[in-house]
Parts: structure tokens; C-alpha cells; sequence
């Protein structure tokens, strides 16, 4: 655009908001352009002295028409400038570059021109002008019209210092500095320090990116000392928006890392009090060090279960860090709770049904605890602080509960005479007590869904977590396993029958004569009564239209899982027995929905057998010296062995095939409480085919699927002490009226106080997840920070609202709210 024609655009401007123009032109370079220049509907009127005689013309003779006063030349000032009235009245129009784009602009602030002649670079660019023009509104000041041109030369919309900020840190995280040379190339550098020193406090002779880092983490590493001050308050406040916002977390954790290594921090931390660790969440260094503190209390048992999960729940997992741990910290919370109660549950068995009913209340939580332990350490962050206390789990576990444990349920197990109590039903009478009832008459159907090797405490869990889907309804029940304790029998055992027996050999199992091993001859057996089988893989390939076609042409669905036994009954992978536990969970919870997506209403998931698994090398003690005797050995197993004319032995307990409710001719030995048959292989961790309550405890999920809704979130309620702010913080205490349970999930929400619509606070996310029972335990405490926004509302009602989020938008909606009054002094601090 040529100069003339941008000086007619402005003048073309300048005339459709009025009809006079004062046109100041000092050394008359535009005296020949002038007619050129001047719109069609405009008189041009050159002064030359005639200041009276124009004055005259414009207001009095020709009051309506529009007129370009041009003054070339010197003009006198104040009383002796005869036009300044009509300047003041209409401004006055330079044609210079700076004024010309002052008026582009739109930016009438004192001061004006001098920033644009100091930031040539920036005005000389053609599309950062055009950015800043599309960001600037009428009327900004010049602080603010600086802080969009940061915005411009930073690649962002966004002008607030602190997302400024923000977007600097994350390139200094990246070893970026790219942001930062454009600040000081377009000459901005200095402003951006003016407004850390006015807002955050952050001073120095010679201001930089690094040293900004290294100053912000040791005023967090003080914890704000100075937080009575606004500039302490404002940089507290955008710290821990830079921390917890998912834009900028990682880079200000990376910063964190290399700030502690810079103040030593490490060293401070080892030496610091607990108390003092857990207030702040500042560095990984002390994430790590108060890890090894709870460590050392849950190992020298000085912190209880309820003091490490109220230290983890109200300190820890609001901390930056606690991502980054979250597996330790469970690991953490399952010892706290497994080594107390190793150590205080009774272990003694009075009768063999004292012994099925007390593991399926409650002694399944020991092998429970220890497998989410054990499975925590094989997945933990970083596993060396733990070394000490899985040693001192594993003692307890195996030495103080499988052995004794074992050992007095070997009483029971040694006198009983039928392998059957009237406690609980048994498993072969599986199909007689639950799928029969449904399915007589023909009215209604049933779905079986068999987990090979999935104990009783693995599906305890699995329980839970199909009670915590909306709409399911689920209840958990314990059969006494057969023995021996192995897939083939208890796999034929679910099956309906009147006989089973072990083949000459011992494999296959026979169902009413007929065998019982894999799919096929399953589904042959479940003809009978107008079922078939499916293994669960090639259920879970098939569309959903197939699956209900599938449900409906069969009156009882038999699924088969197997990932469990699948990977402990292998030498190697045995060692990832607890992780195959929790992934049949997952997959158990998906096959169930599937299942209620094909129309299925009345499912049930059980097992064949459950297992016993220990994580270390196993005392030489437990590993039999003796070898079975007998006339014919035909199966001889870790855990159990199969012949005829076995010959008694202290180290077994034999079993007549009629005490099993077995036909066949075929003898049972089974080791005494957790000893093993010395063999090569798998076996090593892994085992089951035994009388261990472990092993034959054998669960029984009741699913229906319903269409009322079965679970809903916490309720959290606010619990104000005043309705007054008075400081630069608000304390609010909250309080969740509820325990967490199966049906009952967790609440998140974020607090925040609000101006109308204006967050005037930080805005903290808290969850509401506790599950105990006593109402102390269930309060939390939320603290917000003023910002610099809240001055507007002073001695005016805010409002503190909780929020939470509408699932799958990213978006929130308000949850409750409580109405305040701001009433204090401020101090203005500079701000954009």
C-alpha cells in the first residue's frame, strides 16, 4: 500500500466520524499531495495565517459541511494555537508512520507513538501488526497493549503474565529458549521482568529464565513464606496452576527435578521431619524420601494402617508427585493393613466348617492384601526402598500365615471322613443349586462363566468391581472345591451330572460316562439340557448380533476363561501369576457386559479351583522328602497324586474315591497343608490340586443385570465457618456424608470462588473417595488464594462453588455452592 493511499484510508476514517480534520503537517511534505488526498466530499483549506477567517467559515457559514484544516509548518502552542479549540474538539490527524499506526491500531493511550517508535521491528512487521490488531480491544492501556504484543511474538492468544509465563516455562523445560530470544529481539524482554518483579516479587540485576526457575522453587521450597504479601500470593497461586494444569505439569515437574539438584534439596529432605515433608509436594526428592519414612513405619510397625492411609488420603494424593508413585503407595497401603493383620488374626481351626466359613469371611483378605502387595512391588515406580519391607511381608505371609494356616486346617482335613460340610454347598451340586432353578420350565436362561484357577479373594475383587457398574447387581457365595483340586475335575464338576469318575488313567474326567475335557465334548454334555460351550476368546470375536443370537438359541451358555491358570501352571511365567489375576479381572468385567449386551440377565462366574502362590523360594521343609507309594501311580502332581493301593504315609492325607464322591476306582493323596511333591517344572509358586483352603474354596458371583440405576456418587456437602473473606485465603471445610462402597463411588470436584463468572481463585480438584466409617475421617479441608481478579469484588457477595465434571466433555457444571463477602483492604499490584 503506497503511502498516499494509506493517508486517504485514514482521512476517509477520520471523516465518517466527523467533519472536520485537523491535518498538522510541520515540514509540509504533503502541501502538492493535498487535493490528491482529499476525499470528493471534502473542502481542503490550507492555513496560512487565517486562523479567524477559517474558524469562521467552518462554524458559522458553512456549519454542516466537511472540511481538511491543513497546517503545514511551525504551530504555536496553548493560548497562542487560535485553532486548539477545534483541535481538542476534533484531534489532530499526523500523517506520520507512528500516528498512522496508532490509529490502525485503535490505541489512544498517552505514550502511544513513543512505543511504537521504540518497537520498529515489531510495528515493521506486517502480520505481527495484524495479530495484535485482531487482540486488541478500544480503550487498553498501554501495559496491556504490551502484554498482547508478548502474545504475539510467543505464538499465543492468551495475555495474562501468567500464561506468559507459563508458555515460557514449558519452552525452558524443552532447553527451548526460542520464546525468550523474541522477547528480546522485539525488545519486550525488560517489560516481561517489570511485570515478574510487580507481580511475583522475583528481582534481580540481571533477570533470566534459570534464574526465574531457581527463585520461584525456593520460594515454593519455603513453602510462600512471604504469602501475606499479593506478589507472594500471585505467585503461589500461578505455580500451582502451572504444576496442576495437564498443559504445563510435566514441564514444570522436569524443572522441579533440576531445581533440587541445584538447592541440594535431597539432603535437606533426608534430615527434614516427616511433619515438614508432607506440607509441601515440591520436589521428587521429597516424594521419594517420605515413601521411605512410611516404609520404615509400616516396617518397625510405629504407623498403623489408618495413619498411613489418612497421611496418603489428606497429604499425599493431592501431591504432583503421587502419579508418578501411585503403585508404591499401594503397595504401601496393602502392607500396612496385611502385616497387622497376619499378626493378629486367629489362625487356629476348631472344626473343618469353622475353616470354610472363616476363609470366605474373612481370612481370604490375607491372600487378598498379599497379592495386590506383591503385585504393586512387580509393577512399583522404583522397587529399592522396598526391598527391606517385602522381605518382611513375605516371612509373615508364607511363615506366619500359609504355614500356619495350613498346618492347623490339616487338623480338619486329616479327620474328616467325606469330603463335604453342611456350611457351604459343594461343587460338583453347582449346577443342581444354582443353573437348574433358573432354567426349569424353560422360561428362563442362564449363563455360566468359568475362570480357570481363579480363587476366592480374586474373585472377592471381581465382585466389587462388577457391583461398582451401574446397573449390576451382584452377590458372592463359597462352594467347597472337589479334590482332587484341578481343572479337569472341577471343571466337570460345574457340568450337570449325576456321576463323575476319573477314566482308567485318570484323565479325562468322566460326566456321567462321558468325557469332559475341552469345548466340544462340554457342549455335548450341555445338549442335554439345551446348552452348549463357548471359550471366552471366540465369544468376545463375535458382533453383537451374534452373541445375542447365540444366547437366545441356547438355554445355558457355558463361557470359558482361562488366563489365570494359563499363565501360573507354566514354568515361565509363573512369576507373573498376580498380574494374570488382575487382568482376568478386567477381562471378567468385560465378558459379564457383553453378556448383559446379548440380552443375558442371570449370569454367574465361578471357578474350577483356586491356587495357592507365593512369591519367594519356598522353605526346604515344604518340599516333601518322601515319594508316594503305591501299587499304580497314575498321576503324580506337585499337589496331589492319583492310584490305586496308595500306601499310607504322615506326609499325606489319603482319600477313598467314595469320600470324594467320585465312582471310579482311583485312590487321592494329597500333601499335608502347603508341602509339595518334589518334581521338575512349573510349581515352583504357583500350585493347586490340594486341600488348602486356598485351593478349594471355590467362588460362586450371582450377577443380574437390572434397569434401575445401582450406583451413584458420594454426597459431599460444604460446611462454612464464615461467610466473610477477610485475608487473602479462605479455609472451607467439606465434608462426604457417605463411606465409599461397591455401589457408592467416589465424587471429583473442583472448588473455586467466583465473581458472577470470573474464577477469582485458584482452583484446586479434590476426590472424594474414603471408605471408612466414622465421619471424622470423611472431612477435607480446601484452601483458595485470592488473585489479583478479586479486588473488583470487594465488600461484594462471591460465591464458592463446587464443580463437577460432565463425563466424556471435559467440561464441568456446578455441584453445590455457598454464598461470601469479601471485605478487606488491597493493595494494587501491576497486572496484565
Amino acid at each position: 500500500m503506497s503511502k498516499v493511499a494509506s493517508i486517504k484510508e485514514h482521512l476517509a476514517a477520520r471523516f465518517d466520524r466527523h467533519r472536520l480534520v485537523i491535518w498538522r503537517d510541520p515540514d509540509g511534505s504533503y502541501a502538492d499531495d493535498l487535493d490528491a488526498q482529499t476525499p470528493p466530499d471534502v473542502t481542503a483549506l490550507r492555513v496560512a495565517n487565517d486562523e479567524f477567517a477559517i474558524k469562521y467559515r467552518v462554524l458559522r457559514e458553512e456549519p454542516s459541511a466537511k472540511f481538511l484544516l491543513y497546517r503545514p509548518g511551525f504551530v504555536a502552542e496553548g493560548a497562542d494555537n487560535w485553532l486548539l479549540d477545534l483541535e481538542l474538539a476534533y484531534g489532530a490527524f499526523s500523517a506520520d508512520r507512528g500516528a498512522l499506526m496508532r490509529t490502525d491500531l485503535g490505541i489512544a493511550a498517552p505514550g502511544a507513538d513513543e512505543l511504537i517508535a521504540a518497537h520498529k521491528t515489531f510495528f515493521g512487521n506486517a502480520k505481527s501488526v495484524a495479530k495484535l490488531k485482531a487482540l486488541l480491544r478500544d480503550g487498553e492501556d498501554l501495559v496491556t497493549v504490551q502484554a498482547k504484543m508478548c502474545a504475539v511474538v510467543l505464538g499465543q492468544k492468551e495475555h495474562s503474565f501468567s500464561e506468559l509465563t507459563r508458555t515460557l516455562l514449558i519452552q525452558h523445560a524443552s532447553d527451548e529458549a526460542s520464546g525468550y530470544d523474541a522477547l528480546v529481539e522485539q525488545d519486550l524482554a525488560n517489560f516481561h521482568w517489570g511485570g515478574a518483579e510487580k507481580i511475583y516479587g522475583y528481582e534481580s540485576d540481571s533477570p533470566s529464565m534459570a534464574g526465574c526457575v531457581l527463585w520461584m522453587f525456593k520460594q515454593a521450597q519455603g513453602g510462600f513464606a512471604a504469602s501475606t504479601s499479593n506478589a507472594a500470593r500471585n505467585l503461589e497461586i500461578d505455580f500451582r496452576s502451572f504444576r496442576d494444569n495437564r498443559q504445563s505439569t510435566s514441564a514444570l515437574k522436569t524443572l522441579a527435578k533440576q531445581a533440587e539438584k541445584d538447592l541440594d534439596y535431597a539432603d535437606e529432605a533426608s534430615s527434614a521431619s516427616l511433619i515438614d515433608l508432607v506440607a509441601t509436594d515440591t520436589f521428587d526428592a521429597g516424594e521419594k524420601e517420605i515413601i521411605r519414612r512410611l516404609i520404615g513405619g509400616i516396617s518397625a510397625q510405629t504407623m498403623s494402617a489408618r495413619d498411613l492411609a489418612e497421611t496418603i488420603r489428606t497429604r499425599r494424593r493431592d501431591s504432583v508427585w503421587f502419579e508418578d508413585y501411585a503403585t508404591l503407595y499401594a503397595a504401601l497401603s496393602a502392607a500396612a493393613e496385611l502385616i497387622p493383620a497376619i499378626r493378629s488374626t486367629r489362625l487356629d481351626v476348631s472344626s473343618f466348617d469353622e475353616g470354610i466359613t472363616r476363609y470366605r469371611d474373612d481370612l481370604y483378605r490375607i491372600d487378598q492384601l498379599y497379592r495386590q502387595y506383591t503385585y504393586a512391588v512387580q509393577t512399583a515406580e522404583f522397587k529399592q526402598p522396598l526391598e527391606m519391607l517385602t522381605e518382611q511381608v513375605e516371612n509373615a505371609y508364607v511363615t506366619d500365615f500359609l504355614f500356619k494356616l495350613g498346618t492347623s486346617w490339616q487338623s480338619q482335613v486329616d479327620v474328616v471322613e467325606r469330603w463335604r460340610t453342611p456350611s457351604v454347598i459343594s461343587q460338583s451340586s453347582f449346577y443342581s443349586q444354582y443353573v437348574a432353578p433358573i432354567v426349569r420350565g424353560g422360561r428362563k436362561k442362564a449363563v455360566v462363566v468359568i475362570s480357570d484357577a481363579m480363587r476366592y479373594e480374586v474373585a472377592h475383587e471381581l465382585h466389587s468391581r462388577i457391583r461398582g457398574e451401574n446397573k449390576f447387581e451382584a452377590e458372592i457365595e463359597a462352594m467347597i472345591g472337589v479334590l482332587p483340586s484341578y481343572t479337569q475335575l472341577g471343571m466337570a464338576s460345574l457340568l450337570p451330572h449325576k456321576t463323575l469318575a476319573h477314566s482308567e488313567n485318570g484323565d479325562p474326567v468322566l460326566v456321567d460316562g462321558q468325557r469332559s475335557d475341552g469345548t466340544n465334548n462340554r457342549s455335548k454334555i450341555l445338549a442335554a439340557v439345551g446348552g452348549t460351550a463357548i471359550q471366552a476368546k471366540d465369544f468376545l470375536k463375535m458382533k453383537p448380533a451374534e452373541r445375542r443370537d447365540l444366547y437366545g438359541a441356547n438355554q445355558v451358555l457355558y463361557v470359558y476363561h482361562d488366563t489365570i491358570d494359563a499363565t501360573g501352571d507354566k514354568a515361565v511365567s509363573e512369576h507373573r501369576t498376580f498380574k494374570a489375576a488382575a487382568d482376568a479381572i478386567e477381562e471378567l468385567v468385560g465378558i459379564v457386559k457383553a453378556l448383559a449386551s446379548a440380552n443375558a440377565t442371570n449370569i454367574f462366574v465361578t471357578a474350577d479351583h483356586g491356587f495357592l502362590y507365593q512369591e519367594s523360594k519356598l522353605p526346604p521343609q515344604f518340599n516333601l522328602t518322601v515319594k508316594p507309594q503305591g501299587d499304580a501311580i497314575m498321576v503324580e502332581n506337585r499337589r496331589y497324586v492319583l492310584g490305586r493301593g496308595l500306601k499310607d504315609d504322615p506326609a499325606f492325607r489319603k482319600f477313598l474315591p467314595e469320600q470324594l464322591g467320585l465312582i471310579s476306582d482311583l485312590e487321592v493323596q494329597i500333601p499335608n497343608s502347603i508341602c509339595r511333591i518334589v518334581k521338575p517344572g512349573a510349581g515352583f509358586q504357583f500350585v493347586h490340586g490340594g486341600a488348602s483352603l486356598q485351593e478349594i474354596v471355590i467362588p460362586v458371583i450371582t450377577i443380574n443385570k437390572g434397569r434401575s440405576d445401582t450406583v451413584e456418587p458420594v454426597n459431599v456437602d460444604i460446611h462454612p465457618e464464615t461467610n466473610k473473606v477477610t485475608t487473602g485465603q479462605v479455609v472451607i471445610k467439606l465434608y462426604q456424608s457417605m463411606p465409599v462402597t461397591d455401589q457408592r463411588t467416589a465424587r471429583n470436584l473442583r472448588a473455586g470462588l467466583y465473581f458472577g463468572d470470573m474464577l477469582i481463585s485458584n482452583q484446586p480438584e479434590l476426590l472424594f473417595d474414603t471408605e471408612s466409617k466414622e465421619g471424622r475421617d470423611r472431612f477435607q479441608t480446601v484452601r483458595l488464594l485470592l488473585s489479583k481478579d478479586a479486588e473488583e469484588a470487594n465488600n461484594q457477595a462471591i460465591e464458592f462453588r463446587l464443580e463437577q465434571p460432565i463425563p466424556g466433555t471435559g467440561s464441568w457444571k456446578k455441584y453445590k455452592s455457598a454464598p461470601y463477602t469479601i471485605k478487606r483492604s488491597f493493595t494494587s499490584d501491576f497486572d496484565f
